[in-house]
């Protein structure tokens, strides 16, 4: 019996699949992908052979829909009976999925982002108005296969979408930035990029496992007249805190821009 459907078989889609079946939340046998390109289907085939591949969705499954946001509605229109549809397109609002649904169909929607890909993902889910906290229990436990789970009021999704669901390419420029930084001071490419990239895991293992809050842990690090406060002093100056600030603000306000155009 099929426990559940994917709706798109990109990396996303994919990486929850895989996330479910290495988590124990489903046995491959009974999950199904559904995947309108010819190319991808053999791929999905060859990756999952006994999961179902078809290329439209089956009857009174639940469902992710994990498909480009202009697609959503479209998905939604095609769907039959579904009992449960968690959504991870960004933009596309509860409402507008609801009134594509079926009368009653309960929608989770949720913001995951792409470190999931690695196990290592972070999500915020808002339910929609048929769910409740069994059906939200359901979409955390699929979304936590594949990293970490909140949950919150569907208007603060644009804000998650800024911080979060953009936030691993600010830390990617960072660590190009620090690698660029690393050859200017004297280091080859490849010495300064590993120096950077684990630096960065580094810290963000600290930052987790330690549960101490950042600014803490800064002041760890941080000797008064020392290297590490010379380096946090050039950066104070040249504006690093309201450079993230404006690029969270900017990323949650096309979220919502986006949300207005769906």
């Amino acid at each position: 019996m099929t426990k559940l459907q994917m709706i798109g078989g990109g990396r996303m889609g994919q990486a929850l699949l895989q996330g479910m079946i290495d988590a124990g939340w489903a046995a491959e046998p009974e999950l199904a992908v559904v995947e309108v390109l010819p190319d991808q289907r053999e791929r999905l085939a060859a990756a999952y052979p006994s999961a179902t591949v078809i290329d439209r969705p089956l009857p009174e499954v639940d469902c992710v829909v994990a498909v480009k946001p202009h697609f959503v509605v479209d998905v939604c229109r095609a769907l039959t009976r579904p009992a449960r549809v968690l959504s991870i397109a960004a933009g596309v609002t509860i409402a507008t999925m609801e009134s594509a649904l079926p009368a009653a169909t309960v929608v989770v929607r949720a913001m995951p982002n792409t470190p999931a890909l690695v196990g290592e993902g972070a999500a915020a889910l808002a339910g929609g108005t048929a769910a409740g906290p069994g059906d939200l229990h359901w979409a955390s436990a699929i979304l936590s296969s594949v990293g970490r789970v909140v949950e919150v009021a569907e208007s603060s999704l644009d804000a998650v979408t800024g911080l979060s669901g953009s936030g691993p390419a600010y830390v990617f420029l960072l660590a190009e930035a620090m690698t660029d930084a690393g050859v200017a001071v004297g280091l080859t490419r490849e010495v300064a990029a590993l120096l950077a990239k684990q630096t960065v895991l580094g810290a963000g293992r600290m930052m987790m496992e330690t549960d101490a809050d950042p600014v803490e842990l800064r002041a760890g690090v941080t000797t008064p007249a020392g290297t590490t406060a010379a380096g946090l002093g050039a950066l104070e100056e040249r504006g690093l805190r309201a450079a993230v600030a404006a690029a969270v603000r900017a990323a949650t306000l096309r979220s919502i821009e986006l949300g207005k155009a769906e």
